[in-house]
């Protein structure tokens, strides 16, 4: 029985595809694949599927964590893209976790929360 695993993708809900498209390239990641409904999002070895799908109770309790070499280099990334203006997402400052993190959050335009962050030596 050979029960090896390939990779595990999350749907990740968009109200409006283009304006969420738009929102993860301006953070430097790149869309190799788009669809009607469908799009499969990259940056480096990760990826996730933005999928045009929008129930706000939904939308506004889904989180994503991305872990990072250094969270304060995209935090400043986040910063220098222009999305907070823009897209008027909300971004918090990095702070060193008790769970040994050092994290920020980012809201995307329709309420989806990723936490992004490193771990901390030790």
């Amino acid at each position: 029985m050979n029960l090896e695993t390939i990779e595990m993708k999350a749907f990740v809900p968009a109200r409006d595809l283009a304006e969420s498209i738009a929102f993860y390239e301006a953070l430097g990641f790149a869309v190799t694949m788009e669809s009607d409904d469908l799009a499969y999002v990259q940056h480096g070895k990760t990826a996730f599927l933005l999928s045009q799908f929008y129930l706000r109770e939904h939308a506004e309790n889904f989180v994503m964590h991305l872990l990072v070499e250094n969270a304060d280099d995209w935090h400043r990334n986040v910063e220098a893209s222009g999305v907070v203006d823009r897209f008027s997402v909300r971004v918090s400052t990095a702070d060193d976790r008790p769970w040994g993190l050092r994290d920020f959050t980012l809201i995307d335009p329709i309420g989806v929360l990723w936490r992004i962050g490193h771990v901390l030596p030790g």
